[in-house]
């Protein structure tokens, strides 16, 4: 034992110094040769689901030694077998290779010939490996030979357990690779980092308003009509913000019940009321040490409002139902596209917590004042259109460009993504069919082009056009009809607007409507 102590401080100190075992492999090798007879050293790791043995590191002593199949299979009926043998502690076969049995022939790949001696490998204490020392031609192994053996099982069973891990490292990256990669494309993106386009341009005095509150830990109020792309700019915060590591969340203020505000804000304790099996965290909680969005801020009902501006002021809260105040660490960024100064005067919002949300609010235009950045948008929705459908890249002409920014665009950018989406389905892969997908000629469907009014025919009434609300309303109630007042299920309303049903029942509050005069 006293004479291998130099030789295996050598091997343990070769097996830690890499993490793939085929690179310290052939060095211990050359180190084992002066002590035991070898001509080749191999390690072969045990597939047990598949039955197979594959030699995944291997130490030759010239270039003429023999190859061995890397590759070899064994009965599923002889599994337990080999199983019992690799259990047995240090256990160490000596046999030749022409007469080998039982589990010792399992584990000898094809071209092995001579003397063998053979040593299971453990990983974690479960058997996963092999490894076989092959004797120099007309050379012999003794039972000094097989003590070395014994010897060194640990140290190689310790660097097929790291390089095990390794390779389980290595699968989880591809994995997530490969989810990355299916989420850009169903997101029509290249990089996880949201673009913005315009930044020099249209959105300048935008992104001067970030970089100078980014920094700071002020709440920020953004204002913009629907489809301006507020959330986008609440990331550019957080992102360029010292909580960039920490999380950032949104929660659509308008499509909460206002039963359920309180629960969805502040969380409640197990029992708090009647269905609350278990203690439930709530957005402020887990957007701790990070940003938390609220969208459509003014579509709080004034109750919530009052248990916000605490949060505000000191940052603590208390779930429904607990009797012990949670202090959380939270950024506040809120969104609208109301006008919440008239909504204060009108006594449809507070006026304190108007003063706490707007320390720094940033406006954001809407794309019928960005028409110089029309191009470019289109330009980037093009090509997510393309990743996104797996068509050829087809980017808008100067005549689509026109067509485009002649549009008054009532939807702003989301619509403009929309049109385009719409554009490169209908060019099918071969060019964007601008015209066809904003309507018929150069008409969007209930819009003229902003550069010139409707025409109608000689002689014929001009349609009557409703205000926005008013053509929701009928729709929402046409689909309610439709349904016979159900809202949810694979038959309700909701699925036929294809819209979430909390979403729904935020719109028909907003609009008044009572979806109990269409049950039959």
């Amino acid at each position: 034992m006293e004479q291998y102590e130099p030789l295996l401080l050598s091997v343990w100190r070769e097996a830690c110094r890499h993490i793939e075992i085929d690179r310290c492999t052939e060095t211990i090798a050359a180190m084992v040769r002066s002590h035991l007879p070898i001509d080749q050293l191999l390690v072969r790791r045990i597939d047990w689901d598949r039955c197979c043995l594959e030699t995944i590191a291997a130490g030759w002593a010239s270039e003429e030694s023999p190859r061995t199949e890397v590759k070899s299979e064994f009965p599923r009926s002889k599994r337990q077998a080999l199983r019992t043998w690799c259990r047995q502690e240090k256990a160490v076969g000596r046999t030749r290779a022409e007469a080998a049995e039982g589990p010792l022939a399992m584990v000898l790949p094809k071209g092995v010939r001579g003397e063998v001696l053979a040593g299971p490998l453990s990983d974690g204490g479960n058997p996963s490996g092999v490894l076989l020392l092959v004797a120099a031609p007309r050379e012999t192994f003794d039972d000094r030979h097989a003590e070395l053996m014994s010897l060194l099982l640990e140290p190689f069973s310790f660097a097929l357990e790291s390089d095990h891990r390794l390779r389980e490292m290595a699968a989880l990256r591809e994995a997530a690779e490969a989810d990355k990669r299916s989420l850009l494309t169903r997101l029509g993106r290249k990089a996880l980092a949201d673009t913005v386009v315009g930044a020099e341009s249209g959105l300048r005095p935008v992104m001067d308003r970030v970089e100078l509150v980014a920094r700071s830990d002020v709440p920020v109020l953004i204002v913009g009509e629907t489809g301006t792309g507020k959330e986008l700019v609440a990331r550019l915060i957080h992102n360029r913000s010292p909580r960039h590591a920490g999380p950032f969340i949104r929660v659509n203020c308008g499509a909460i019940p206002p039963e359920l505000i309180d629960s969805q804000l502040f969380g409640h304790e197990k029992g708090a009321f009647t269905g609350a099996v278990e203690t439930r965290h709530g957005w402020f909680e887990r957007a701790d040490g990070g940003t938390l969005l609220l969208d459509e801020l003014g579509e709080l009902p004034l109750a919530a409002q009052v248990r916000l501006l605490r949060i505000l002021q000191d940052g603590w809260l208390e779930r429904v139902g607990g009797s012990h105040p949670i202090h959380v660490d939270v950024r506040m960024v809120a969104s609208t596209h109301r006008d919440l100064a008239a909504m204060v005067a009108e006594g449809k919002f507070r006026q304190d917590l108007w003063y706490r949300i707007a320390v720094f609010p940033i406006l954001l235009p809407p794309l019928r004042e960005r028409r110089a950045d029309v191009a470019a948008l289109a330009g980037h929705f093009a090509e997510k259109a393309a990743t996104r459908f797996g068509l050829p890249l087809a980017m808008p002409t100067a005549e689509d460009v026109a067509l485009l920014a002649s549009y008054a665009w009532p939807g702003n950018i989301r619509e403009l993504a929309a049109v385009i989406d719409r554009a490169a389905i209908l060019g099918n892969g071969a060019r964007l069919d601008v015209a066809k997908a904003l309507g018929v000629g150069t008409t969007a469907p209930g819009s003229p082009p902003a550069s010139e009014p409707a025409r109608h025919p000689p002689g014929a009434a001009a349609p009557e056009i409703l205000p926005l609300e008013a053509v929701i309303r009928r729709h929402v109630e046409a689909a309610l009809a439709a349904t016979h007042g159900r809202i949810e299920g694979p038959y309700g309303a909701a699925r036929l607007l294809a819209i979430n049903p909390h979403t729904l029942r935020a719109r028909m509050r907003k609009l008044g409507i009572d979806w109990t005069r269409f049950r039959d």
